[in-house]
């Protein structure tokens, strides 16, 4: 029988390195671990976060089952039954820290930061990665075609070719989160709220005698919803002239057919021919509906050819983050117990990229107040003074240290909220609503050369001095044991 339970969703090394732990009799020790990623997806100039609610829920609800403790019972590590029983008692008693979702982020920078035993602390790493990774990099990719799309109605459309129904469901979320306006999955909109839309398939025209018999029956049923798919056969010849003759009908009673939709062919010049013949028609509220692969690059070449869409239908690209199909998110020990003190932890590597900067710290956005835009983000640990007591504030870049720029006025915003303190649930979950209310307000901060599809201008993300000494100071001690 298949487990409820998502304790199991994690990696086996993560059980493994729990058992050794425990054995050692290390299982108690503290650690903080921090989540982020390493570099922006689609050569985006920011992303956006998500997925905070569905690890909220994972972390509330993580207990391990009889069927959990029964299936690690067979593995063969041949686990102590008495490790065995105390997972049976487990629940999360560490602090957590995480971006607001809807938040813009940055590479580098603690997207999500676990305090607790390092037993609890490891065990959540691949849940919350797996959350965070997806989510976030769904709504990046929604945040890219909204801002081509501008204010032109977006519909998440992707259900039928995302990874399975949990991608489904929680990529719709993702996408409404960034900007999207209704989703087509009917159990997203009835779990989160979101609006749906839809139309009809290709199936309903064919499944009658005639096209226009097909439309006719369509309206008849649903009067107040009518978006008619017109390219089954001769868009331009056959679907749209059908269309018409059904909107007149429609405007006999009394009622305004919503749009058409296109699925195929050119559909540049596929809208504008029909735009045309809709508008001799004296149909000029008949909005024009488009899907058929389309993403960001499309949406935007599209507009450049003159199109004349006003809703874009987009499944595939979306929904699978085509062109990149991971964020690549990692989470990091930054800080472990060592003789009862918290000590700073670093990872070396040969590839400087990933050399992770060490200690728990705190992330600000650091605000021109005159223009009411974002200058930097701030990395630094929770016990310097600065930024939240102002003064001149040392700005430089960790990988070319010489740019160097200081501000004197700002206002710094730590973007780090209290999620679970002592594994108590600190923090209320906000409504969809307030969280696209967040994410605009998160998009305003920002001026359009960090915002642009191509070529956008790089954001400054900062560490403290302090920060950047004890990198320093912590490579040099590595450099120093390596060469003894």
């Amino acid at each position: 029988m298949q487990t409820t339970s998502l304790a199991l969703h994690t990696d086996k090394y993560q059980i493994n390195m729990m058992y050794a732990h425990w054995v050692n009799g290390t299982h108690k020790r503290k650690a903080v671990f921090e989540a982020y990623f390493r570099k922006l997806p689609f050569g985006n100039g920011y992303a956006v976060f998500a997925g905070l609610e569905r690890i909220v829920n994972y972390i509330s609800q993580l207990r391990f089952t009889m069927d959990d403790i029964k299936f690690l019972s067979k593995q063969e590590e041949n686990y102590d039954p008495v490790f065995l029983e105390e997972l049976l008692q487990f629940s999360f008693q560490g602090t957590i820290h995480s971006m607001k979702e809807g938040a813009i982020v940055f590479p580098d920078e603690p997207l999500i930061r676990v305090e607790g035993s390092i037993m609890e602390t490891q065990l959540v790493e691949t849940a919350i990665l797996n959350f965070m990774n997806y989510q976030t990099l769904i709504a990046t990719k929604a945040s890219r075609i909204k801002q081509v799309a501008q204010q032109d109605t977006l519909l998440e459309f992707g259900t039928r070719r995302a990874q399975e129904a949990d991608a489904a469901i929680w990529g719709a979320r993702a996408s409404y989160v960034a900007g999207f306006d209704a989703t087509s999955n009917m159990l997203a909109g009835e779990r989160f709220g979101i609006p749906t839309a839809g139309t009809h398939a290709h199936s309903w025209v064919q499944s009658f005698m005639s096209e226009q018999e097909a439309f006719d029956v369509y309206a008849k049923v649903l009067p107040d919803q009518v978006t008619l798919l017109v390219d089954t056969f001769d868009t331009l010849n056959s679907g749209v002239p059908h269309a018409i003759k059904t909107a007149k009908k429609l405007e006999s009673q009394g009622k305004k057919m919503n749009a058409i939709r296109l699925d195929s062919g050119d559909l540049a010049y596929l809208s504008i021919q029909a735009r045309q013949m809709l508008d001799e028609a004296g149909l000029d509220y008949v909005k024009i509906v488009a899907s058929n692969d389309l993403d960001e690059n499309t949406i935007f070449n599209l507009k450049a050819q003159g199109a004349r869409i006003d809703t874009w239908g987009v499944g595939t690209q979306l929904i699978t983050a085509s062109d990149q199909p991971s964020l690549g998110g990692v989470y990091k020990l930054v800080e472990r117990e060592v003789d009862g003190a918290m000590l700073p932890t670093i990872k070396i590597s040969a590839n400087p990229e990933k050399v992770s900067t060490p200690g728990k710290k705190e992330v600000f956005r650091i605000i021109d107040p005159k223009h009411g835009k974002a200058i930097a983000d701030y990395i630094c640990y929770p016990e310097e003074e600065q930024p939240l007591q102002g003064g001149p504030l040392k700005l430089f870049n960790p990988l070319h240290p010489y740019l160097k720029k200081t501000v004197t006025r700002y206002e710094a915003v730590n973007m780090l909220e209290p999620i679970f303190v002592n594994g108590r649930k600190v923090y209320e979950l906000p409504n969809l609503d307030e969280i696209r209310a967040y994410h605009r307000e998160q998009m305003n901060l920002f001026w359009p050369e960090y915002q642009r599809k191509l070529n956008p201008e790089i954001y400054r993300v900062n560490i403290s001095p302090a920060a950047w000494n004890m990198k320093q100071k912590l490579i040099a001690e590595h450099v120093k044991s390596t060469e003894e």
